[in-house]
């Protein structure tokens, strides 16, 4: 049996989940449109203080997952690791349509949606580090659908298809360091201010780009591996969740030093965002042990991370606790009063108003319906070189149960 006839076993629940999701996105964009023509940005819980809220940390969740995703993806169609051969179509096609998530989530964060299509590019506010992250975000799209075009077309190695992947890789490493860069460059939100920001969102990207990659991959097969081709097999057994592994660790230490220093740290204005609002929060709580700690530590065992549902739960705390620490991380960066100094006693309040909730839906259920109409459509299991990738992967295999 062949790698294309088990892919496509894999996708007849596909049909009743596209037509789901899309209705539901369907329903959430006109209920979010309603709110905008009839409120106007006012459908929003935000003010001159927290400018930037729920719809803002959904953009940088997606858009970062986005990213996350097309390094992953990088690891064969740039470095040469052709043990991720299986990974990378279904990676990029996953990468293209978070992006896509993301931007119909900022779009009508914007208000304006259709006029942002003419005003953003020809304003041509080139100092502004939001223009550039737009045109890199764009860039990164289209080298990307055309990595993908070039796959589905058989070519995944030629010099052009090497020389697109080279230009997304590079064009995403931009549009993720310029996001977050919008953030770091801020000296006016001390919790934000740092320069190493753009490591921070290299680092949480990945995760999140491995956790989706995880989940959706198990998603098509029904957590049942036996009906995934070989190649793809071994992969889930051995260098994915390895991976997988070794990026909770690094965002694990990341986070426990931002903490560390935030609580150290001699600016009320970041001291008090760590002690006062994120570690006040059961919520954050949930994101850094749930969602960072544990998913480590089930990832730690060598026999528990080959297990398929061990994998899927920690794909899925890591999902959540992300999306948990991206909105903390872009509220936390307002909660303090900007320019008020600390004879102000509280912090700003902030709750996300139904609206923001209904664009949350609207945008994980475009993921999945397109993610459902790609399964419909094309062969994201496929690879160049199946042979070649199962001997190299049975190769890790018995070298990793000698170790």
């Amino acid at each position: 049996m062949t790698a294309e006839t088990i892919d496509r076993r894999s996708t007849g629940l596909f049909m009743p989940l596209m037509l789901v999701a899309a209705a539901i996105a369907i329903v959430t964009f006109a209920i979010a449109g309603f709110a905008l023509m009839t409120q106007g940005h006012a459908a929003f819980n935000m003010d001159a203080n927290v400018a930037w809220g729920l719809p803002i940390s959904t953009y940088v969740y997606f858009a970062l997952m986005s990213s996350g995703l097309t390094l992953v993806a990088a690891l064969a169609m740039v470095f040469g690791f052709k043990q991720y051969y299986p990974l990378i179509k279904r990676a990029i096609w996953l990468a293209i349509i978070t992006l896509v998530a993301g931007l119909a989530v900022l779009a009508l964060e914007l208000g304006h949606t259709f006029r942002m299509l003419w005003a953003i590019p020809l304003n041509m506010q080139i100092q502004s580090a939001m223009f550039w992250m737009g045109v890199f975000y764009l860039l990164d799209l289209i080298f990307m659908a055309w990595k993908f075009q070039r796959m589905e077309r058989g070519d995944w190695s030629s010099s052009l298809s090497r020389q697109i992947g080279i230009a997304s890789f590079v064009a995403v490493l931009l549009a993720a360091g310029t996001l977050a860069l919008i953030f770091g460059m801020m000296s006016m939100r001390p919790f934000w201010y740092d320069p190493t920001l753009p490591v921070w969102f290299y680092a949480t990207a990945g995760l999140s780009g491995i956790a989706a990659l995880v989940f959706f991959t198990y998603l098509s097969y029904g957590m049942n591996t036996a009906n995934m081709p070989k190649a793809l097999r071994l992969d889930l057994e051995g260098p994915l969740p390895r991976l997988f592994l070794a990026m909770l660790g690094i965002t694990l230490v990341l986070m426990l030093a931002r903490l560390t220093t935030g609580l150290y740290a001699n600016d009320p204005g970041v001291n008090v965002v760590w002690s006062d609002y994120l570690l006040a929060s059961g919520w954050f709580h949930l994101a850094l042990w749930g969602g960072l700690l544990l998913p480590f530590l089930l990832m730690l065992g060598r026999g528990l991370r080959r297990s398929a549902g061990l994998q899927m739960l920690a794909a899925i705390l890591v999902l959540v606790g992300m999306f948990i620490e991206r909105l903390y991380f872009v509220v936390g960066g307002q909660v303090v009063p900007l320019f008020k100094g600390t004879w102000e006693r509280d912090l700003v309040a902030y709750a996300p108003s139904f609206t923001e909730w209904v664009l949350v839906v609207m945008g994980a259920a475009i993921v999945f319906a397109l993610y459902a109409l790609g399964e419909r459509l094309f062969n994201l299991s496929d690879m160049p070189d199946q042979n070649e990738v199962e001997e190299r992967l049975e190769r890790e295999a018995a070298a990793a149960a000698a170790g």
